[in-house]
């Protein structure tokens, strides 16, 4: 069992793998990635720091997600956003 530390909670909590969220947290985590989710169908060519202040969360949730695999980086083309 692996020791690990919530995300959301700081509380301390084991599992068979290594993860960033608490049972307890989990839901708030399946949102947050469903607020980014619909924030990518609708600008799929956004970079981290761009969903980060779409969506004023903070950037290191995003790139949390990247390295969780969650989410993936595309090449794709730069394309300023019209506000």
């Amino acid at each position: 069992m692996k020791q690990n530390r919530c995300h959301y909670c700081r509380k301390l909590f084991q599992s068979a793998t290594e993860r960033s969220v608490c049972d307890t947290c989990s839901a708030i985590d399946d949102i947050l990635f469903g607020r980014i989710e619909a924030y990518l169908k609708k600008y799929p060519n956004s970079n981290a720091l761009q969903i980060s202040e779409g969506l004023d969360i903070p950037i290191v949730s995003v790139i949390r997600y990247m390295d969780e695999g969650r989410l993936m980086v595309a090449k794709g083309r730069f394309e300023r956003l019209n506000r």
